[in-house]
């Protein structure tokens, strides 16, 4: 049969012969034997082709004499775990062992496919057969058995902590329920007091038994005893509802501008029922108003308001100022009542006043009743300043500089308007009438009168320091070293008089102004006219160098015209002149006024005037300044052509 599907004698089995060459043999085993229970009995092996057999292999010494089966090997077992014992060892590895990913392995080398997910042991069985382990079938067997029983093990160790875990959460749920129904119970509990307390209470206010002593008091008692469901429960505001008609009968006919004491100890007694420690809500509406807020709009402000509106004279602050202080410094008056009061009341009342106020008929100056409310109200100012400068405008354009009354009225708003408001006012209406003093006024060493001068002095911390500084320079310095000069060119001058007058002069100057840079100049230059005569040095008339420099800028102007009428070679005439002087001959050139401002200076140098700007000569740096502004103080330096350009402009001065 075999020869018919294709075997051939001595050649193996298989398609490609690879398989074996003998045919099976048997061999005839004793009775009722069983593997390895003969002595001597050796199991048939496969007869094989003499070319097909490996070299013989000599067995280890070891080997030969070791009994693997005997009695003796048998008694060699491995440890024994208890449960305990596996479960603490397994504690252990978990604990030194790093957790990592459970990733599944399948292992296709058998004829049956694993899904492992542990590494370990995956070649035990190739192991145990390249070690010539007796049974590997068997002891991997056993060892599959041990480790199902480990699993079982730690499987149900895990269900029963967990079992366990479940019991004491359950334990502490029911703990927890435990302390929340007993609170629940003390709660109910405290309710039902509160509800028998309130009962009472309406009992007693509809039988008109109630009292406000009596309200107050167990009203006390329950928030000191229930404090936190005093609060949950809002019963400060059902307090309020009960105090409100008790406190309107207690203030019934109160004038709170002649008493302004009244009442305080009874809101404080409220104010700490209902407010305690809490801050007052700023917010605006009624929403954010809390019960002591509402209990005080209805109970105080209405008194207020009438008192305010039919009695209080607002040209007579001291009433309502005394009320506000008080209260508020009592932290009684909540700070949306204040503003309320302050818009409805004391802003009306004082703006009907300033709209009234005539300060040609009225003696008392406005700023006394005005000025006391300036912390109050604030930017509220704002507008009634805008009707004060036009009541003080209309009649300071009649005023006359004797007329100090004017000083006192105006004086006090310096820091209360807007500097930009407080400086046109003073531009426009003051300071003209003092230029006009001092041009009047006359310097005479012999018989000095000083009341032109000191009306000027008095405005010296009102008017603006430089608005100040140029209305001296001009209109008093001038004169005053004019003075001076012909004073020291006088024969046989007595010079220890002049210091005195010099020391009498300088000390009518207040500390404002002696602390301006540009008045110490002018003071030092009459100094230094004072040191040339004392040195027997000739002493240079003030405004002289000016003016010469004119003439000799006009002299030349008119050479260098008849140069040109000969055809002289163009700037022939300009490489000789000074920096100055070039500028005064382009000026001339170009039809343009060009003299010197008598007692001007800007930084120690003289100011000229080129056509309508202001301008002074640095020869040494030969630049050229431009006021930019007439009348403030703010220079610039500039080129001829851009200082022909603003003469085009037209810039009025």
């Amino acid at each position: 049969m075999m020869a018919k599907m294709g075997y051939k004698a001595g050649m193996g089995l298989g398609k490609d012969a690879q398989g074996i060459t003998a045919p099976l043999e048997s061999k005839l085993r004793p009775k009722n034997a069983g593997l390895g229970s003969v002595e001597g009995f050796k199991e048939p092996k496969p007869m094989a082709a003499k070319e097909n057999l490996p070299a013989p292999q000599q067995p280890p010494a070891s080997a030969k004499k070791e009994k693997r089966w005997t009695k003796k090997a048998s008694l060699k077992k491995a440890p024994v775990l208890t449960k305990n014992e596996l479960l603490a060892m397994r504690t252990e590895q978990e604990q030194d062992e790093q957790p990592a990913v459970v990733q599944k392995v399948i292992d296709m080398r058998g004829p049956q496919a694993r899904v492992l997910t542990d590494l370990k042991g995956l070649n035990d069985e190739q192991e145990m057969e390249a070690n010539d382990v007796p049974m590997p079938e068997l002891q991997y067997n056993v060892r599959l058995l041990v480790d199902e029983a480990k699993a079982d093990v730690v499987r149900l160790d895990g269900q029963l902590r967990r079992e366990q875990e479940k019991v004491a959460s359950l334990v502490r749920e029911k703990e927890k329920v435990s302390r929340q129904e007993a609170l629940q119970r003390r709660q109910l509990q405290v309710m039902e007091r509160i509800a028998e307390t309130l009962e009472r209470v309406r009992v007693d206010d509809t039988a008109g038994m109630l009292t406000l002593d009596g309200l107050l008091h167990t009203f006390q008692n329950m928030k000191v005893q229930h404090e936190e469901e005093f609060k949950m429960c809002s019963i400060a505001w059902i307090a309020c509802r009960y105090a409100h008609p008790l406190l309107i009968r207690v203030f019934q006919g109160w004038q709170p501008l002649q008493d302004p004491k009244f009442g305080l100890d009874v809101m404080k007694k409220w104010k700490a029922l209902l407010q305690g420690d809490q801050p007052f809500d700023f917010a605006d509406g009624a929403a954010s108003m809390g019960p002591y807020v509402q209990l005080v709009s209805e109970v105080i402000l209405p008194a207020v308001r009438i008192s305010g509106t039919n009695s209080w004279e607002a040209r007579e602050p001291e009433p309502m100022l005394n009320f506000l202080e008080l209260w508020e410094k009592q932290q009684l008056l909540p700070p949306i009542m204040l503003q309320s009061i302050l818009e409805h009341v004391i802003m009306p009342k004082l703006s009907a006043a300033v709209d009234s106020w005539d300060p040609r008929r009225e003696s008392v100056p406005i700023h006394v009743w005005v000025h006391p409310w300036l912390p109050l109200l604030r930017e509220r100012i704002d507008t009634l300043c805008h009707s004060i400068r036009y009541k003080l405008s209309s009649v300071l354009h009649v005023w006359q500089p004797h007329d100090s009354s004017a000083y006192a009225v105006l004086s006090p708003w310096k820091g209360v308007f807007d500097s930009a408001s407080w400086e046109d006012l003073i531009v426009r209406y003051i300071i003209p009438k003092l230029r006009m003093a001092l041009q009047e006024f006359q310097i005479n060493p012999a018989n000095q009168k000083l009341d032109q001068f000191n009306w000027v002095m008095l405005w010296a911390s009102a008017i603006p320091v430089h608005h100040m500084v140029q209305m001296l320079e001009i209109d008093f310095f001038s004169k005053w070293q004019q003075v001076l000069y012909h004073w020291l060119c006088s024969p046989n001058p007595d010079f220890n008089e002049i210091m005195n007058w010099y020391k009498g002069w300088k000390g009518l100057f207040p500390p404002e102004l002696l602390a301006n840079e540009r008045i110490r100049m002018l003071l030092t230059a009459g100094l230094d006219m004072m040191n040339q005569a004392a040195e027997g040095l000739e002493v240079v008339q003030p405004g002289a160098r000016e003016n010469v420099g004119y003439l000799r800028a006009t002299e030349k102007r008119q050479f260098d015209a008849a140069q040109q009428t000969y055809h002289a070679v163009p700037g022939a005439a300009m490489a000789d002149l000074t920096f100055k002087e070039s500028i005064q001959a382009f000026a001339m050139e170009q039809g343009l006024l060009f003299m010197p401002r008598v007692g001007k200076f800007y930084n120690g140098m003289p100011v000229y005037e080129f056509g309508i700007v202001s301008i002074c000569i640095d020869s040494v740096k030969r630049l050229l300044y431009a006021q930019l502004e007439e009348g403030i103080e703010r220079w610039s330096a500039v080129t001829l052509t851009q200082l022909m350009e603003m003469n085009r402009m037209g810039r009025p001065r």
